[in-house]
């Protein structure tokens, strides 16, 4: 098969995909389309079907379909001009060729995240790390393999252990710099920031939002877990489980970004930055993934609130 990163504007479009989403919409002339999110392991890609005539079967959002068509572009992105589809059948595809991970090798992002929980100082915090980070195996296995988003950044499998060790990485680095942060909350908080999204998502191939988390979301499953397990460990500090869980509870920031309270401390305003610098920066690389490596402007991008732009140098690397 031809995987969805080799397209380029201009060539023939055809094989099974998995398609991510439907959406049946109108034109401004009142015309019925599909606009649709085509899926395999390494990427997506926006699709649209104009005609819908007798070579258009009946299919849904999360079938596999073999689709023919066309790549376009589209305000500096890849697009697909579907003519042709149906259903596949059991045994025209493998499911494991759909499902997008980390260009990163798994294991070996654990062992660095690992190198991180061993330098933690403080013995109640290392504690808290290593039950659910070190010991427990069930908990390890799924934290590797799932995604950090449905689909804004790293919404893919291992996106949230890739997302977890760039935010302790430059955690790390920031309590290096800056003396006044307390390293060992910094590094446990950084670990910890995200754990909620196991909760807060479903599994591939659907990664969807859980009863869970639409109805709590990651950020108050974290601070819930944390002090569930904070209170089972003897003699850990309340004011120290308080601290770690107002780091969890402000890591957005802001109250307009789904933070229930805004950083207090300087270890959750480090974190806020880490997070937030990561979720844009690996929000840009998928982007720039998904543009024609040639051009320069990729339009307004609604998540970074500006127009996008590649540089020079990186289209040279691209070519």
């Amino acid at each position: 098969m031809t995987y969805i990163e080799e397209y380029k504007e201009g060539n023939k479009f055809f094989g099974i995909y998995l398609c991510k989403s439907k959406q049946v919409l109108k034109t401004k002339a009142g015309k019925t389309y599909y606009s649709l999110l085509l899926q395999d392991k390494t990427g997506v890609i926006d699709a649209k079907v104009w005609e819908l005539n007798n070579g258009i079967a009946d299919f849904d959002a999360m079938d596999f379909i073999m689709t023919d068509g066309s790549v376009t572009s589209f305000q500096g992105s890849r697009q697909v001009n579907v003519t042709r589809i149906r259903k596949a059948q059991e045994g025209e595809y493998d499911p494991a060729e759909y499902i997008p991970a980390s260009k990163y090798d798994r294991e070996e992002m654990y062992q660095e995240l690992v190198g991180y929980i061993n330098t933690i100082q403080e013995p109640h915090l290392k504690q808290l790390t290593c039950k659910y980070f070190v010991e427990d195996a069930e908990f390890i296995k799924e934290f590797k393999q799932h995604s950090a988003a449905k689909s804004v950044h790293h919404g893919f499998v291992g996106g949230l252990l890739q997302h977890t060790l760039a935010v302790t990485r430059m955690c790390d680095f920031f309590a290096k710099n800056y003396p006044i942060l307390d390293r060992d909350l910094l590094i446990t908080a950084a670990i910890f920031h995200d754990i909620g999204k196991i909760w807060e998502l479903s599994d591939f191939p659907s990664n969807d939002y859980t009863d869970e988390g639409q109805l709590l979301g990651h950020i108050f499953l974290g601070a819930e877990l944390i002090g569930r397990e904070a209170e089972k460990i003897p003699g850990f500090p309340e004011v120290l489980a308080r601290e770690l869980r107002h780091c969890i509870l402000a890591h957005h920031g802001e109250l307009e970004y789904g933070s229930p309270k805004k950083p207090a401390m300087a270890e959750a305003m480090a974190l806020n930055f880490a997070d937030n610098a990561d979720a844009k920066l690996e929000t840009m690389t998928e982007v720039y993934d998904k543009a024609e490596p040639t051009t320069e402007w990729l339009g307004y991008n609604r998540l970074l609130e500006s127009n996008v732009r590649q540089s020079s140098g990186y289209i040279q690397k691209r070519k």
